[in-house]
């Protein structure tokens, strides 16, 4: 237990992805969130901390590389993250939408908070659509070829926006705000519970919300905890 408490969650998952579950099960937010103390992430959502220590000792840590992110290179990182989840994420979208606006013409003068979740899915789908575009043409082809200056060792390549912290900074922003429109939607679906009444399209839609998220938050986890602080201490180190 003594070794968790120097652990931050963002640690904990970095270390073993497996751990996120357990995370998302008590409420405790494992990519932007995640850069606290195990401890004081159980004060901020009201959680057991000596319940969660025991959960997370009995997680099976699988030294698999299928998961164990932390250890990939970063261009082949990019690869996974974009094949992956960039893919997942372009596909989801015009389901969501389609969804959301079927959902709601049908259902929303009685459920009013399906017009607002119809708002917020087509805000997050316009801000992930550009927010991917810009990593795959500016922020992981740059990073790509820091990884490529290091196996050459050569020097580091010039970067068009100063540093690679810059984008980096901007793009975690913008996670931030995915988050946080995906936070919402969640308190409004009562957690993506549909009512009991409610028709298999309405429970289609709450069904891929909730996927989606989930699979945001693997998605943020891997380029905020693993991706970006391994790029800038690349550059870092090119620049020494």
């Amino acid at each position: 237990m003594k070794a968790l408490e120097s652990k931050t969650v963002a640690d904990m998952v970095t270390e073993n992805i497996k751990t996120a579950h357990i995370f998302k099960k008590h409420g405790i937010d494992f990519c932007c969130g995640g850069g606290i103390s195990i401890e004081k992430a159980c004060q901020k959502a009201n959680v057991d901390y000596d319940l969660l220590v025991q959960e997370l000792l009995q997680v099976d840590k699988s030294d698999s590389r299928a998961t164990n992110y932390n250890s990939w290179e970063l261009d082949f990182l990019i690869d996974h993250i974009v094949n992956v989840h960039h893919t997942y994420v372009a596909e989801s979208i015009p389901l969501l939408l389609q969804y959301s606006e079927r959902v709601a013409d049908v259902h929303g003068h009685h459920y009013k908070e399906l017009l607002e979740i119809k708002s917020l899915v087509k805000e997050v789908a316009g801000e992930l659509s550009a927010h991917m575009k810009k990593e795959e043409l500016i922020l992981f082809p740059f990073v790509k070829k820091l990884v490529q200056a290091k196996k050459e060792n050569s020097e580091a390549p010039q970067a068009p926006f100063g540093t690679v912290d810059n984008p980096i900074k901007m793009m975690e922003e913008e996670h931030e705000g995915a988050g946080e429109i995906l936070r919402l939607i969640s308190v409004l679906s009562n957690n993506y519970t549909p009512p009991e009444e409610a028709c298999n399209t309405y429970r289609a839609f709450y069904s891929k919300l909730e996927e989606f998220e989930q699979d945001l938050h693997q998605h943020v986890h891997l380029e905020n905890n693993i991706l970006f602080p391994k790029a800038l201490q690349l550059e870092k180190e090119l620049n020494s």
